[in-house]
């Protein structure tokens, strides 16, 4: 059930046996060659509006504008400061819990979007909070390691390419057709949460936009398999989570 497609009437009924809802996030950057820009907050709205259908559940509409200054040296990533995106979803809050929508549930698709929201929603504690990224359960990061290992990486990932090809646009590798320097593990530990530093920096060190993660690998039918399952385990978390477990 989307919020931005119900009547008030509607929301009105839901509020009489629910007060959770889902609040997909993601950003507007680059995602190397192969990869829209759309991709964090394209993933994390398909996958909240499968998850809510199975669950019974309410869906805002996504986030998509959000702190991604580190791409700004590739054309067409729009980013917007942490304090600014911050006091948006503090807002945000404030609105949805008016009307008695206090159990929410951020499904993430930008790690860059973590600290910002639990800042926000600390400010609340009277509303019962679940942040949780799309690929983070269990089941979810099982099928992300046999398809691509490693070469999963951290930006412009396989697996999230792969879902947008599932639902949308494929795009032919190009010169990501050749793997990537793979990262190590103490450069994944560092710069997890998209700790990745100046934006001049950052693309010296990554000129084509991805980050240890060979996009090529990415297929139609993988990122349906994905979908599935991170569907499903939303529904699941989410049930947990409004059961107050």
């Amino acid at each position: 059930m989307r919020l931005d497609q119900s009547t008030w009437y509607e929301i009105e009924t839901y509020l009489e046996n629910s007060g959770g809802i889902i609040i997909p996030t993601g950003s507007t950057e680059q995602h190397g060659p192969m990869g829209v820009i759309g991709t964090d907050a394209i993933c994390a709205e398909e996958i909240a509006n499968r998850g809510a259908k199975i669950a019974k559940a309410l869906v805002a509409p996504v986030l998509a504008y959000t702190p991604a200054p580190f791409n700004m040296d590739f054309p067409g990533t729009i980013s917007i400061s942490e304090p600014l995106f911050e006091a948006m979803v503090v807002e945000i809050i404030e609105g949805l819990a008016h009307h008695g929508l206090s159990q929410i549930y951020f499904l993430n698709g930008h790690g860059a979007n973590i600290a910002p929201i639990e800042r926000a929603a600390s400010h609340f504690p009277n509303v019962q909070f679940k942040i949780a990224s799309w690929w983070s359960s269990d089941v979810v990061n099982k099928l992300r390691q046999e398809l691509y290992g490693d070469w999963e990486g951290m930006h412009a990932t396989p697996s999230e390419i792969s879902i947008t090809q599932a639902i949308g646009r494929k795009i032919k590798p190009g010169i990501a057709k050749e793997p990537p320097e793979k990262l190590s593990a103490n450069f994944t530990k560092q710069h997890a949460g998209d700790r990745h530093g100046e934006a001049g920096d950052h693309r010296k060190q990554f000129p084509d936009g991805r980050v240890g993660s060979h996009s090529a690998l990415a297929k139609a039918e993988h990122g349906q398999a994905l979908l599935d399952a991170a569907s499903v385990a939303l529904a699941e978390d989410y049930a947990v989570f409004v059961a107050g477990e």
